[in-house]
């Protein structure tokens, strides 16, 4: 018996058996792109398989070079690239697992000249305008889908996922915003269709009835000017009538200007998309974004919305999500928190995509916590992100760990941001941590300000420091007035706060607090007013399932401000930075750069401007947060080193720049693997 008996049951396709419910949904992880680390992403998808999922799906394979997201970027031309892919369809096969290859063209977000699309129209996030392509051009690039598809299948792929939305190629010929044409593939709602119908007839032409054709199809463009409900009801019948086994759920384009998978958009928050396509096609139909629990996926499952969850991320999180879901082991589950940082950012950045809170993933043949050969005895101190990823790792290995922790709780630097509204999931993190340190035997101790002197007598052979942060006191004159709060006691809801606030600094602390003081520290928005509040209605109202935004009123009059002239938030996330941006603006933050900061007092905050101190001005307000930086926390290391005991500075103990806990993580994992 499981408590996941419709998520864990399998899938009969008629031609093959899925094992369950769940698909690893495609996610670049720059591996791909070339061929001397077809190893590490076997390996990387083997240890996805081994852990239970029923269907993988691969990153993005352009038919042809036209279609490649970057220049000499993944693609799927020939027999000998295809003989590449057979140690991944191999490694998952041995796992008992199942895999599919995505076909991808870029069309227009191909990040090169040269690039072609249905329309000359070039896309806000890319330099490059690409070229209409000729009617005969067409023909050759749905000949280019097929053929990719018939090699997949002979390098051992089960399937092959067409990838029909997120404003890529197919879908700039769907939706009339990018497709201008007036010949048979544009002009009408079914000439618009005909290349992904198309494209369908000929894949299965060539591969026949016993290979998997998924096609992921955009429910909620999310554009101005995207598809209508009709139109995608219709196509999504088309579709089947063509020969697809399963419909993937896709929402919004790259360019959109709603988020999709950031931590604050709510879990299942497009679910209903999928339910209202499912009731018009009798082929399975997979639900996706933002779904990284079992209990999310059951529910849906069980409601009938639909028949298979997708998930990326969670998978890159946890390898085992499914088997610990089978084994009821949920509170053992790593939860994905939709961070972006070493997924999505990475792959921005073309970078190999990891993850945050396991760095491993991707990563699978480098770092490995093999069982030591000598145990230890090990004192970690700080019971933040790098310290519970040391402790627990090295604890894992077999290593025997002291945890010391001044708080009475664990968490650091996540048991503030979870109390930031839209990142609650980091409480999960926190669960998680905490049921590490029991299974892994750690002995933690909470309250414990441990001294120098305790450590050296504890005889230890490794001391880690992970002792973090302190926020960063500027000198400013009245620094000490009793309006002046630090984050921490902000966020922490340790003083009252009034309703006109100066939040000193403006790096990704002063973000999330200012977005705190605006919303009075409630929690999460709900999916219907989270979707109000981003302007998102339901598909039948308007075209893109878009609608105008209705932010509601901030709690508090909010002044974020910074030294620097350069613009805010240009340090945040590639991926996020810009939905941090976008949610000020909705709540009329005033944002002001350059500033000095003269004095505060009773009047409130006095600024000036410049290096020649022009326009001096009073920003009246109750308090000042000061979100100025932060300073390592590392008083113990000289007195230990002078000790001589081995000492490892890790996290913010070690560098205190802008609060990295992927960086933190990441030290922690790979020391514990060293020691």
């Amino acid at each position: 018996m499981t408590s996941y008996p419709h998520l864990l049951s399998p899938l009969d396709l008629g031609s093959t058996t899925l094992r369950n419910r769940v698909v690893m949904g495609s996610m670049h992880t720059g591996l791909e792109d070339r061929a001397w680390n077809a190893r590490r992403l076997a390996a990387f998808y083997a240890e996805r398989a081994r852990g239970g999922v029923g269907l993988i799906v691969t990153g993005g394979y352009a038919p042809n070079r036209a279609g490649w997201l970057l220049p000499f970027g993944a693609k799927l031309t020939n027999r000998t690239e295809a003989y590449r892919h057979r140690i991944i369809t191999d490694a998952v096969h041995a796992e008992g697992g199942k895999i599919a290859l995505q076909i991808l063209h870029a069309g227009r977000y191909s990040y090169m000249p040269g690039s072609v699309s249905a329309s000359s129209i070039k896309a806000p996030i890319n330099p490059f305008r690409p070229r209409a392509l000729s009617a005969k051009g067409i023909e050759q690039t749905i000949d280019d889908y097929a053929r990719c598809a018939e090699l997949a299948r002979f390098a051992g792929y089960d399937g092959v996922e067409i990838m029909g939305g997120e404003g890529y190629f197919i879908n700039q010929f769907l939706a009339p915003r990018t497709n201008k044409r007036t010949d048979q593939w544009g002009g009408s709602p079914a000439n618009r269709r005909r290349i992904a119908t198309e494209i369908v007839h000929r894949i299965r032409a060539k591969v026949g009835r016993g290979f998997v054709i998924l096609f992921r199809l955009s429910m909620a463009d999310l554009v101005e000017n995207g598809q209508s409900w009709d139109e995608i009801i219709s196509l999504a019948k088309e579709l089947e009538a063509a020969g697809v086994d399963i419909l993937n759920t896709d929402i919004g384009w790259h360019e959109s200007r709603v988020p999709t998978i950031v931590t604050s958009v709510p879990r299942a928050a497009f679910v209903n998309f999928t339910a209202k396509l499912k009731v018009h096609v009798g082929i399975p139909v997979c639900a996706s974004n933002r779904i990284n629990m079992p209990e999310t996926g059951e529910e849906i499952l069980t409601r009938g919305d639909a028949d298979l969850i997708s998930m990326a991320r969670p998978l890159l999180a946890d390898p085992q999500w499914v088997n610990k879901a089978d084994l009821d082991l949920v509170a053992d589950i790593n939860t994905c928190i939709a961070c972006n940082q070493a997924c999505l950012d990475h792959a921005f950045a073309n970078k190999t995509v990891s993850c945050l809170l396991n760095p491993r993933a991707g990563h699978e043949t480098q770092l490995r916590l093999l069982p030591t050969r000598r145990t230890k005895r090990i004192a970690v101190v700080g019971a933040g992100p790098a310290g519970l990823a040391a402790a627990t790792a090295a604890a894992e290995r077999g290593h025997h760990v002291d945890l010391f922790e001044a708080d009475q709780r664990i968490g650091g630097q996540f048991d503030l941001a979870r109390r930031i509204p839209g990142k609650e999931e980091f409480a999960e993190s926190i669960r998680y941590f905490t049921r590490r340190v029991d299974v892994t035997g750690v002995q933690l101790r909470l309250g414990t300000r441990v001294t120098a002197a305790e450590l050296i007598e504890g005889d230890y052979d490794d001391v880690v420091l992970a002792t973090g942060v302190r926020p960063r006191v500027p000198n400013i004159p009245g620094i000490d007035h009793p309006m002046v709060l630090t984050y921490p006691e902000l966020v922490r809801e340790e003083r009252p706060v009034g309703k006109r606030v100066a939040v000193i600094g403006a790096g990704g602390i002063g973000f999330d607090v200012s977005e705190f003081l605006t919303v009075d520290g409630s929690p999460s928005l709900k999916v219907d007013d989270w979707k109000q509040e981003w302007g998102v209605t339901e598909p039948e109202v308007a075209r893109g399932a878009l609608s105008t935004p209705q932010s509601a009123p901030p709690a508090r009059e909010v002044v974020l401000l910074q030294r620097k002239s350069t613009p805010f938030g240009k340090g945040l996330g590639k991926t996020t930075g810009w939905v941090h941006r976008a949610a000020l603006k909705a709540k009329g933050i005033e944002q002001l750069g350059g500033v000095n900061y003269e004095r505060i007092d009773d009047a409130g905050l006095h600024i000036s401007f410049g290096p020649r101190r022009e326009r001096p001005r009073v920003v009246e307000v109750d308090n000042v947060v000061v979100c100025a930086g932060q300073e390592s926390v590392r008083e113990l290391a000289d007195e230990l080193a002078a000790a001589k005991v081995r000492v490892h500075l890790i996290g913010g103990a070690d560098v205190a720049a802008e609060l990295d806990a992927k960086r933190a993580i990441a030290q922690g994992t790979r020391l514990a693997a060293r020691l």
